[in-house]
């Protein structure tokens, strides 16, 4: 009995060192892990563009002149401030000119040629007033009263017809005018020049629509400065004019700039070989900061479908499958189901299974992360 007894003390000992070992020498180490403190705050409902939006101009006119000619006088180079109605350009203008003073010069012969046309027209008025008094008493015969009535109508045709040419005339100079007024490019709102494609001494055409004749000057109003951006198609019934925005522009990506959604195009694009999207235009909030921005810059939107405000809230990213969280508590993880409302890629509100102050874990991205698995706060968010 006294050897079954030591053989029982002999493995109890050893026993006692494997698990004191255990305990010391080969206890695993924590995991060390990043979390997060479960604070209150505002979580809200959004939606971002599907593409890439761009920064835009609603006043942008890409101008040419009406006519074809050869430049003379330029105004303002790229960069320059225009006011609207200062002239930017001008045509050799030495031809129609040239066609207005002979215009002019046409007027006045006609004035002339009708005021000689209608004394005559007086003249023979009279004469034939006088004739027709002479009649009634027998003194002149009926052939010479009728060939005095026809002079007199056509002397009066005569100083009608003098008349009409003066107007033709001054038609003519009004058509002049007008063709004159065409070498003449003017501003047709304040902006700045954002490009400049003639110099003096050049030939310079018309630019019409659909043909490839790239326009004289291009002109933008920084005032009209917006972000259109395009939004999937299943976002269209939320997305409504007067909602606030967020924006987000790559020479600024460190900064958010607020904006208010002023149209929803009323289609969806529908393109081929490319997804269907709802076409939205937001507007800066700071309109000074939007007048220096450049026409053509990339810009995000993300737009604010709803928000509340002082609610419990966890980051997005900490949810597991199933709305489950890891939360540290006691040097150990431990998973809770939790019950989700409102939420966005950043925060998920939190209406119960969590409670303000909680440690829960952020990072997830080891497999030894898990339920049970001991652990240490290495960060704390």
């Amino acid at each position: 009995m006294k050897r079954w007894w030591k053989r029982i003390a002999i493995l109890a000992g050893i026993v006692l060192v494997g698990v004191v070992l255990r305990l010391t020498v080969f206890r695993p180490q924590p995991i060390p892990v990043t979390v997060h403190r479960l604070a209150r705050g505002t979580v809200e409902e959004t939606v971002t563009n599907s593409k890439a939006g761009t920064v835009k101009a609603r006043r942008r006119a890409k101008i040419s002149p009406e006519v074809g000619g050869r430049v003379a006088f330029i105004g303002f180079r790229a960069g320059a401030q225009v006011k609207k109605g200062e002239v930017m350009l001008r045509l050799n203008d030495s031809d129609l000119r040239a066609s207005l003073a002979l215009a002019r010069q046409n007027r006045a012969t006609a004035q002339a040629n009708a005021r000689e046309a209608c004394l005559t027209a007086e003249l023979a008025g009279r004469d034939l007033q006088r004739t027709r008094d002479l009649k009634d008493e027998r003194i002149v015969s009926a052939e010479m009263l009728d060939r005095l009535e026809s002079e007199s109508a056509a002397s009066t045709a005569r100083c009608e017809a003098g008349r009409a040419a003066i107007e033709s005339a001054a038609a003519a100079i009004a058509l002049s005018e007008a063709n004159l007024d065409k070498v003449i490019l003017r501003a047709p709102f304040d902006g700045i020049v954002a490009d400049l494609d003639a110099e003096v001494g050049e030939w310079v055409s018309p630019s019409p629509p659909a043909v490839p004749i790239p326009p004289v000057f291009d002109l933008i109003d920084p005032r009209s400065i917006y972000v259109s951006a395009p939004l999937d198609e299943v976002d269209a019934a939320r997305i409504a004019k007067g909602l606030p925005a967020r924006i987000t522009l790559d020479p600024y990506p460190d900064r958010s700039f607020e904006g208010r959604v002023t149209r929803v195009a009323p289609y969806v694009q529908d393109i081929e070989e490319q997804n269907r999207t709802l076409e939205v235009e937001v507007d800066f909030t700071d309109a000074e900061f939007a007048r220096t921005l450049l026409p053509g810059t990339s810009a995000d939107i993300e737009i604010v479908l709803n928000a509340k405000a002082d609610v419990l809230r966890v980051p997005t990213y900490a949810l597991l499958e199933g709305d489950r969280v890891l939360v540290h508590n006691d040097g150990h993880l431990e998973e809770r189901e939790v019950t989700t409302g409102l939420r966005n890629w950043e925060f998920a509100e939190v209406t119960a299974g969590l409670q303000e102050g909680d440690r829960v874990v952020v990072s997830l991205d080891r497999v030894e992360v898990k339920a049970g698995a001991a652990a240490r706060v290495e960060k704390e968010m």
